[in-house]
């Protein structure tokens, strides 16, 4: 709190003016400051920081998430597309192989899958051969 010594009118007049302003860019910058704050606890905003490939990664490494998905999906997209017509004995033979190979694949590995496969679909660009420059001027006799 101020203390100052108002002596007339004009002054106190002044005081009130300064005192409303001041209170107002406060309100204005507080408005400004609970936004930022709702927004960065909003639930776009958690799940661009709490789900990047990077904590993805991490996550994976200590649950083995993307493994026991495999583990599940796998065998039921085999029996359902290469053991279709095959007997109960194949595809449970398929299957406990399959749960396990699945458990077995990490992130990384997916990845890595996702990635030769991908290459393989898509047209590889010829490179250029860049022109080497050495370092001699056009001008000069060895050139």
């Amino acid at each position: 709190m101020r203390h100052k010594d108002i002596k007339s009118l004009a002054e106190l007049q002044l005081e009130i003016s300064q005192l409303k302003n001041e209170y107002l860019l406060k309100e204005v910058q507080l408005k400004e400051d609970a936004k930022t704050y709702i927004k960065q606890f909003s639930p776009i905003n958690l799940i661009k920081n709490f789900l990047t490939p990077k904590s993805l990664s991490k996550l994976d490494e200590q649950t083995n998430i993307s493994g026991t998905i495999m583990s599940f999906l796998l065998p039921l997209f085999l029996n359902k597309t290469v053991f279709r017509g095959s007997g109960f004995i194949t595809k449970s033979i398929a299957a406990l192989v399959s749960g396990k190979v699945g458990k077995s694949l990490d992130a990384d590995s997916l990845s890595g899958i996702f990635n030769g496969v991908k290459s393989f679909f898509t047209k590889r660009k010829k490179t250029d051969v860049n022109f080497v420059d050495y370092g001699i001027p056009p001008d000069s006799e060895t050139y």
